[in-house]
């Protein structure tokens, strides 16, 4: 497994489990980022907004945000 922050842009991956607080936890859960759910990378160019594609929708996380989520 790896995390969300090192998958490549246009790769996909599916969302294992998200380590942090229960508060960043449920954030995620209601922005749809669930284990088991595919996600696409748009846009994780190192610097900057990261964008991943989830069921039709687009969404921006912080890098911290995505160095807790573990993919596969």
């Amino acid at each position: 497994m790896m995390t969300l922050s090192m998958v490549h842009e246009g790769a996909r991956a599916v969302l294992r489990s998200i380590g942090g607080g229960q508060q960043m936890r449920g954030r995620l859960a209601a922005l749809g980022l669930l284990p088991g759910t595919e996600l696409e990378v748009v846009q994780n160019s190192g610097g900057g907004p990261f964008v991943v594609a989830v069921r039709g929708s687009r969404i921006v996380i912080g890098r911290g945000m995505a160095a807790r989520i573990e993919v596969e």
